[in-house]
């Protein structure tokens, strides 16, 4: 089973091009066979420097939105753009390390016997990011936890990897990457959670902030749980006779 990177991206210029290399290196010892590229209407040269970096590689893909959308929207293009049964999700920042997509294919391959509906979430450890940053991700994660209880302590690391067939079954809406693993779960999947690394940001600016993480995220908590009250778990069939 071959696997698509989904990433995406908006005015990240200065990263873009140094990850995109190292994500093509990490792809090559890995089942990975193509790499999607999500530029969400960046107002800068995101767009320009992506394909710099492309080179002549023909795993990778640009798409590009005419206007911004935000990064759910950008991860559902991707997912829908996907060649493969497989997707891995990475943030445009550079924070996490895509030397870590080894350990999501591991944990995945590990657990194949059992069931192959699993979404693999990294979560991060010894976070690289501002004290304020920090505490208002812990404060949001918490009370997510608390109200969606789907044992997951840090749902904002962007590294995860699932069946591109369940993220297209879950109803969409925006935000919708902050509670994969709880919809997911509830759906009917397994999720399994794997420590990953993770880098101080070394250039561009992030694009979320404390009300970001705290009021948006409750506020979206409503409509979430709401969700997952009413959705129903995914049903395989078998060919009969």
């Amino acid at each position: 089973m071959y696997a698509t990177v989904v990433i995406p991206a908006y005015n990240e210029e200065e990263c873009i091009g140094p990850l995109l290399l190292e994500v093509i290196g990490a792809c090559r010892a890995l089942p990975v066979r193509e790499i999607v590229l999500v530029d969400d209407g960046s107002a800068d040269r995101t767009y320009e420097r992506a394909i710099a970096a492309s080179g002549d590689n023909g795993m990778l893909r640009i798409i590009r939105h005419g206007r911004r959308r935000g990064q759910s929207r950008a991860l559902l293009t991707g997912v829908r753009a996907a060649s493969h049964d497989l997707i891995v999700t990475l943030d445009a920042d550079g924070q996490n390390d895509p030397a870590d997509f080894a350990k999501l294919f591991g944990a995945y391959v590990s657990r194949q016997a059992q069931t192959t509906r699993m979404i693999i979430a990294g979560q991060r450890l010894h976070r690289r990011d501002s004290f304020v940053r920090r505490l208002s991700s812990r404060i949001a994660n918490r009370i997510r936890a608390t109200l969606l209880n789907d044992n997951v302590r840090d749902t904002g690391c962007s590294l995860k990897l699932f069946r591109r067939q369940d993220f297209l079954e879950l109803p969409f809406f925006d935000h919708i990457h902050r509670f994969l693993p709880a919809m997911m779960k509830a759906s009917g999947v397994k999720v399994v959670l794997v420590d990953v690394g993770h880098r101080p940001r070394t250039a561009g600016l992030s694009k979320y902030g404390v009300w970001d993480r705290l009021w948006v995220g409750v506020h979206d908590l409503i409509g979430v749980r709401w969700l997952m009250k009413r959705q129903v778990a995914s049903v395989e069939l078998e060919d009969v006779l």
